[in-house]
């Protein structure tokens, strides 16, 4: 299972709103799926750390590993990316959520994520675990 990067920030920044959720749901997720990031998720949460070794030790205390994104989903993110421009997106680069999306549609895996709209716009057959959604 995938788990974005809103999800770990929940947990990280003790959310008052969304930390009880996103805390609760990576410990039942944890029970029945391998719990991954990939280099994306990683970078984004790069934001909230002041260096490498902190974030790399948060995730192994998380227990999180980092796996690469199979060359057929980075093929499937830049598809999404044209759909998006042609429905109207104003964004001119491929936004993360594309990689994500494309990556859990390639690997066949859910995603653990508040943000619902693109993935399932634009990655129908992902399976998503978020807020009134399961």
């Amino acid at each position: 299972m995938l788990v974005d990067t809103n999800v770990l920030v929940d947990v990280l920044e003790n959310d008052p709103t969304w930390a009880d959720w996103s805390i609760a749901q990576l410990r039942a997720q944890a029970q029945i799926h391998r719990l991954v990031i990939n280099p994306v998720i990683y970078a984004e949460l790069s934001l909230t750390f002041s260096n490498v070794e902190a974030l790399d030790a948060t995730l192994a205390d998380l227990q999180i590993p980092v796996v690469e994104t199979p060359k057929p989903a980075l093929f499937l993110a830049g598809k999404a990316f044209v759909q998006y421009r042609r429905q109207g997106g104003t964004k001119s680069n491929v936004l993360a959520d594309f990689f994500i999306g494309a990556h859990a549609a390639v690997a066949g895996l859910p995603v653990l994520t508040r943000d619902v709209r693109r993935y399932a716009s634009y990655f129908p057959t992902v399976r998503l675990i978020a807020p009134d959604i399961n």
